[in-house]
């Protein structure tokens, strides 16, 4: 049995344990309230954008645009978003997974598949297994921004047009809840532009300035910046709830082992001191005979 010193300072470490996983646990819990707040104020921002893409592309010829011309998929890039940190329950591993076994289904059907990773979970990941990583951005998750999205976007769109790449595909976590983040493979270029119930005839009376074309070369871009802020977003939210999940269980197993420890502490107490009560009783009884 463990002596009375050990088990006291294993108590100790796991009290300290315990503080650690509460404190992560809150500040978890105070991020994803922000990025939930983020995300909502983003959401019809976001649908308002898709709603006049569509309502431009519906009178365009799609080859007239390069973000919206269909290509062959010989090339595809792959955009990963992962965390810089642990910590996070299956937040990385379930996002890992799904690239991974999209990689294996498609990689007869493509001539190349690049790797772009947020995160160095994921560059880690990929790295170990000996696949092709053509750039990696680090301490995005951190401080989500629209630059940080807008910089990534235009190098992935420069990439697109100037054809390294035929598709792009952007591999995420997707927010639920708290306790729900699921994994998702969107693709992300070529546009397609989503049908909207709209008046056509308002479309008509519409005039551009300067032109038709100068405003999907304006808007198009802004749409893919956009959209990966939201992925980002996606992802910290994700990230936040996966790891106040996953802390506030180490809390509770730290809780559970304090119990047992203590338990333990106060058995083998009781045993020492029964025991030195027998040997002075004992003794007592040999001084009498």
């Amino acid at each position: 049995m463990p002596s009375l010193k050990n088990i006291r300072r294993r108590i100790a470490s796991v009290k300290s344990t315990r503080q650690i996983t509460r404190a992560m646990k809150l500040v978890a819990a105070a991020k994803l309230r922000r990025a939930q707040e983020r995300l909502v104020q983003l959401r019809p921002y976001a649908a308002r954008i898709a709603q006049m893409i569509a309502e431009l592309a519906s009178g365009t010829d799609a080859t007239a645009h390069p973000l919206l011309a269909q290509r062959p998929p010989k090339r595809t890039l792959l955009l990963l978003l992962t965390s810089d940190r642990g910590l996070a329950g299956a937040f990385n591993s379930n996002v890992n997974k799904a690239a991974l076994n999209w990689i294996l289904e498609h990689k007869d059907q493509r001539d190349h598949i690049e790797l772009r990773v947020v995160g160095k979970k994921g560059r880690d990941f990929f790295k170990a297994r000996k696949f092709e990583i053509g750039h990696v951005y680090t301490d995005v998750l951190n401080q989500v921004t629209l630059e940080r999205a807008t910089g990534i976007g235009r190098e992935v769109v420069a990439a697109y047009v100037d054809g390294n790449f035929d598709e792009v595909y952007v591999v995420c976590n997707v927010f639920k809840s708290a306790i729900a983040q699921n994994a998702r493979i969107d693709r992300l270029l070529p546009l397609t532009p989503e049908d909207h119930d709209h008046n056509a005839s308002t479309l008509d009376d519409t005039l551009f300035e300067p032109t038709k074309k100068h405003v999907l070369d304006a808007i198009l871009p802004m749409d893919i910046h956009v959209q990966l802020y939201r992925y980002l977003l996606e992802s910290v939210a994700s990230e936040m709830g996966a790891r106040m999940t996953s802390m506030d269980a180490a809390t509770k197993n730290a809780n559970d082992l304090m119990s047992r420890l203590t338990l333990q502490y106060n058995r083998a107490r009781q045993s020492i001191i029964t025991t030195e009560l027998t040997e002075i009783t004992s003794g007592a009884e040999a001084l009498k005979g």
